[in-house]
């Protein structure tokens, strides 16, 4: 990941070598918090694009960080469901 922008209450990375599906979770799960004003991605070329994420909230780092740990979770509990599905 590398910050294009960052304010108090703004920040704005490029997360290399990712495609729409990590974005589109995480920023689902961020603006499942209370506190995000807003949360957005762009992937400027559909090819060689990398996608441009930006999200406002009173800490934009904090709220990352809180979202990527619900993803990572989830994609625990998913795993463990789909293992112990396949035990039955």
């Amino acid at each position: 990941m590398k910050v294009i922008e960052e304010q108090p209450e703004k920040l704005v990375l490029e997360i290399t070598g990712e495609t729409h599906t990590i974005c589109n979770i995480l920023r689902k799960r961020l603006m499942d918090q209370d506190d995000i004003h807003a949360a957005a991605y762009d992937i400027t070329h559909p090819l060689i694009g990398q996608p441009e994420f930006e999200v406002h909230s009173p800490n934009p780092r904090d709220s990352i960080s809180r979202a990527a740990t619900d993803v990572k979770q989830e994609a625990a509990d998913f795993k463990e469901a789909l293992i112990n599905g396949f035990e039955e």
